[in-house]
């Protein structure tokens, strides 16, 4: 957690591996502004309404050395642009503080996204896309959009991919696939059943598996070969998942860029090819 900006995104992406209670008081913390240097230890967990060690445990678990790491890094953290991007959209706003609010809080969701990005995981994903036979995509939902997205991304340059947005076809897809496969695995919270099921056939036939996700240690992470993680503030409109979508996009937008670089001279002849195509198909 050396850069300040990846604080409050290392923390999130952290929940789903406590407890409830460890949750609700990293995510009371989290939410805290006023926190700074001086804040003792004790009014920190009797606002939480828990003691002094739970507090100190939910730090460690975090991946921080104690209490008083945890509050520096916060202090960090909080007194960041990145971290002055959100702000929570009330019934008073109008039109111009609406457009205002939802683009900071997308500016904050592709900030710090590109705080904790693993380049060399970056890398590896780009290695297995490069070299893969086929490439099959799973998502649901929202999801499914963008694995939809960057599929067609591909194609215009010749690389084919398929996208799987049903229990029953990515079970089918995974019973096919083996060592010279990939799967891009496409799940907001890392605990879709059926993304789950149909990753752990893929990985039992060999297929190497990218998982793109918010959470680095859900069941989903756990399963495969490489993680990219994403993230975003929780929003009470917006959600936490439409935020994502757009650090995920862009995400994914630079995994097409860094693949296609890998033959670029293919990728542009191939680019030529299809766009001439389109072409012609609209004069008719």
């Amino acid at each position: 957690m050396g850069d300040p900006k990846a604080v409050a995104a290392q923390i999130r992406m952290k929940l789903p591996s406590l407890t409830p209670l460890e949750g609700k008081v990293a995510s009371d913390i989290l939410a805290r502004k006023d926190i700074d240097a001086s804040t003792p230890l004790r009014e920190v967990s009797e606002k939480s309404a828990v003691s002094d060690a739970m507090v100190v445990k939910v730090a460690k678990k975090l991946g921080f050395a104690g209490f008083r790491e945890f509050r520096q890094g916060l202090v960090d953290y909080y007194k960041s642009d990145t971290a002055a991007l959100h702000s929570e959209i009330s019934e008073q706003d109008g039109s111009s503080e609406i457009v205002q609010k939802v683009f900071r809080t997308a500016m904050q969701a592709l900030e710090e996204t590109f705080a904790i990005l693993d380049l060399a995981a970056f890398e590896r994903a780009v290695d297995y896309l490069h070299r893969a036979t086929q490439r099959d995509f799973y998502g649901l939902g929202g999801s499914a959009q963008i694995a939809r997205d960057v599929a067609h991304k591909f194609l215009r340059i010749g690389i084919r991919a398929s996208v799987f947005d049903d229990a029953h076809m990515m079970m089918m897809s995974a019973a096919l696939l083996g060592p010279d496969d990939v799967v891009v695995a496409f799940s907001h919270s890392g605990t879709t059943a059926s993304v789950l099921d149909a990753v752990e056939l893929a990985r039992r036939n060999g297929a190497r598996i990218i998982a793109v996700t918010n959470y680095a240690e859900s069941p989903l992470a756990g399963l495969v070969d490489v993680v990219l993680c994403s993230t975003a503030q929780n929003s009470p409109l917006l959600g936490e998942n439409a935020t994502a979508r757009i650090a995920q996009l862009n995400l994914l937008d630079a995994l097409f860029v860094a693949t296609a670089q890998r033959d670029r001279a293919a990728a542009d002849q191939n680019l030529d090819r299809t766009m001439r195509a389109v072409q012609s198909k609209r004069r008719q």
